[in-house]
């Protein structure tokens, strides 16, 4: 199967910004609905699916190593709330999950709540968002998107008779949703034409939607509204935030009709958030303590803070969960996760989990009298595992771990190094490898990457990576600046005016690996999706000798023009991020980074670049744009790109899709270093 390269026509177009003319010879891949469009990224695709046809025993070798290893007929653990045990399930041949519950522990997967594949059925995409069981038991409001845009449609389900009522709530966003105390209402998220949540309305169930009321309006187009449930049960939570700042509103889950009350009015550079415990409110908040503090306010007067935990210094608190007679801390001390056990007297006691670099996070955890915490850890080697901690007596019991079938977990070692930077900063990566790998700079290794809004990307598990280590790579997790790993101040040095440090710290990584001989220095291969997608542009524009290949997974590449669009969805949020660049500095700054503006006529690595054409998120016009301009100005540059049509941001839905998705993308890594036989 051969197919005709694809190559974009370059029509005259340009955009009036602030230094002036600037030539955009692919800005009409912006028009969606323009024939043209469609018909180029249908020829995208048949590119790109003819040359993974040439690749197809890679591509089916790997697929069917996932699917051998992962155990199709799996339950989570069930979870215990108001009295029912509450569990999902996937099934072999299915391609997404069952939800069910029981009145005992071992009848968890008795009573059919909702079947994913049921609501799929007729649907190429399916995403499920809310799922939230009223107080009564009786009732679950549930909300689904069927073509990756992220609008979900709100349903209420009666459990008695696991039928659906008459209350149908469109166009609702990922935004959460909560019931009233007596189920009679619901409250839900809306989005603007931006795709930002902005609004919150309360439905009366029995009632059309076109009567539902609003109840509170976010005009500030930097801010996102969110509304939850505290775990008392005894306050519904309203939250608008911006990347610098955030206000918290409470209604009286008992008397949901009354207006909101405002905790504390908004102050620039101001965060926080609010729980309930007990008599008092927990806030969570970066007020004079950048690396965040815990203080108290008493229910009759929530604006009035008191301290309770002292702000420490790089070591970010990122949680502060409450529970009847005690409070789960979650922050970052040096790269790592940590949780601990709070009680009244602000005493904190850690829970050790194991000594390799990890995720820990809280799990579900409903109840509010509860005298155990639930939480899930995993790391490079220990797959996903859900365990149980006493708090009395500070003991861990492992609940359900992950089962890797036909594979021994101690063939697999982690380390992690540090990296040195440009400027003599240290950098954290974390890197895994076959026990039989030599550590003598032959082996190729894939770098991910992510590095944006403070977002930590701890060590994960992946089946499907197994497939990479057993051919003899090296598979590393960089931490540059951008993310908070490593406090707020991590994140401050890699945002703005200070966001090249990101790709500079990536860069570094990679090569501190080909250096210390953890790999060949040239056989490695960068990945990052979205933010991590621009990570994978930027280094590959900066130093494109570094990398043999560059995995693009929805690239946020076009930063100048997309940050220069009020109009476009999401813009105005991000400028708090990356700054408005139709503004000096800023639009200096961003065009001298941005891939899209800077490619050049050099050999590029070898580029698989995906997007989804329904992406509210990332458009599919950015990757789009950026690998007709690379095919025009490298045409020796090898550039396979792919556009979901019926999907968005995350690709596809299906599990089946998903693990398959993943074999070519690791077939493509694997045929950008000429990899080695499998052992």
């Amino acid at each position: 199967m051969t197919t005709a390269t694809p190559s974009a026509s370059r029509r005259e177009h340009k955009w009036a910004r602030k230094t002036g003319l600037i030539d955009d010879p692919y800005a009409w891949l912006l028009e969606q609905k323009d024939p043209e469009v469609l018909s180029y990224l249908g020829q995208e695709n048949d590119f790109a699916d003819a040359w993974f046809v040439q690749h197809n025993s890679n591509v089916e070798a790997i697929f069917e190593e996932i699917k051998t290893r992962v155990k199709e007929d799996d339950e989570t653990f069930p979870v215990l709330h108001n009295g029912w045990w509450y569990s999902s399930r996937t099934l072999t041949g299915q391609a997404y999950a069952l939800h069910a519950r029981g009145a005992t522990l071992e009848t968890a997967s008795q009573e059919l709540l909702l079947d994913e594949n049921l609501e799929a059925a007729g649907h190429s995409y399916f995403s499920l968002s809310a799922f939230e069981v009223s107080y009564s038991n009786r009732l679950l409001a549930w909300s689904s998107d069927t073509d990756g845009s992220e609008k979900y449609t709100l349903r209420v389900r009666n459990l008695d008779t696991g039928t659906d009522l008459d209350d149908i709530v469109p166009n609702t966003t990922w935004g959460g949703v909560a019931w009233s105390r007596d189920d009679n209402c619901l409250f839900y998220v809306v989005p603007d034409d931006a795709m930002r949540p902005w609004q919150v309305w309360r439905h009366r169930l029995g009632t059309p939607a076109s009567s539902d009321l609003l109840v509170f309006e976010e005009t500030d187009e930097r801010f996102f509204v969110g509304i939850g449930s505290t775990r008392s049960g005894k306050w519904i939570t309203i939250e608008s935030s911006s990347k610098t700042s955030s206000e918290t509103w409470l209604i009286d889950a008992s008397a949901v009709e009354t207006d909101p009350v405002c905790v504390a009015p908004r102050r620039n550079n101001v965060e926080y958030q609010v729980d309930h415990w007990g008599d008092s409110f927990a806030i969570l908040t970066n007020l004079d303590a950048q690396d965040f503090c815990v203080m108290l306010a008493d229910e009759s007067t929530p604006g009035q803070w008191r301290n309770f935990i002292t702000h420490t210094p790089g070591e970010r608190i990122t949680g502060f969960d409450c529970f009847e007679n005690h409070a789960i801390l979650q922050r970052w001390q040096k790269g790592q996760q940590v949780l601990a056990v709070v009680d009244r007297a602000g005493t904190l006691s850690d829970i050790h989990i194991t000594k390799e670099p990890h995720e820990a996070e809280l799990d579900v955890n409903p109840d509010w009298a509860s005298t155990s915490v639930r939480l899930s850890y995993q790391s490079l080697t220990t797959p996903a595992t859900v365990a149980t901690y006493d708090i009395a007596g500070t003991t861990l019991t492992t609940l359900k771990r992950t089962e890797v079938l036909e594979v021994d977990l101690s063939c697999y070692v982690s380390e992690r190094v540090w990296a040195t930077s440009d400027d003599g900063t240290r950098i954290p990566v974390d890197y895994v490898r076959h026990r039989d790998t030599p550590l003598d700079g032959s082996a190729p290794a894939l770098v991910y990457v992510y590095g944006a809004y403070e977002i930590s990307t701890p060590p994960w598990f992946s089946i499907a990576r197994l497939s990479l280590l057993d051919r003899g790579w090296i598979w590393a997790l960089a931490h540059p600046r951008g993310g908070g790993e490593m406090g707020r101040q991590w994140y401050e040095n890699g945002k703005l005016l200070n966001k090249k440090n990101t790709f500079i710290d990536t860069i570094a990584c990679a090569t501190h690996l080909a250096d210390t001989a953890v790999c060949d220095g040239t056989k490695i291969v960068i990945r990052g999706g979205s933010a991590g997608g621009l990570a994978v542009g930027a280094c590959i524009t900066m130093n494109p000798e570094r990398f043999s290949g560059a995995i693009a997974e929805v690239p946020f590449v076009d930063v100048t023009n997309t940050m220069c669009d009020p109009s476009l969805p999401l813009t105005v949020t991000e400028w708090e991020e990356w700054g408005d660049p139709r503004e000096e500095p800023f639009f200096s700054y961003i065009s001298s980074y941005s891939p899209y503006d800077n490619v050049r006529a050099v050999p590029y690595p070898d580029l698989y670049i995906t997007a989804g054409l329904n992406d509210p998120r990332v458009s599919y016009h950015e990757p789009a744009k950026w690998a007709a301009k690379i095919r025009h100005l490298s045409p020796e540059s090898k550039v396979i790109f792919r556009c979901e049509m019926d999907s968005g941001h995350g690709g596809p839905s299906g599990r089946y899709e998903q693990w398959r998705e993943e074999a070519k993308t690791l077939s493509f890594a694997l045929a950008s270093v000429n990899s080695t036989p499998q052992k």
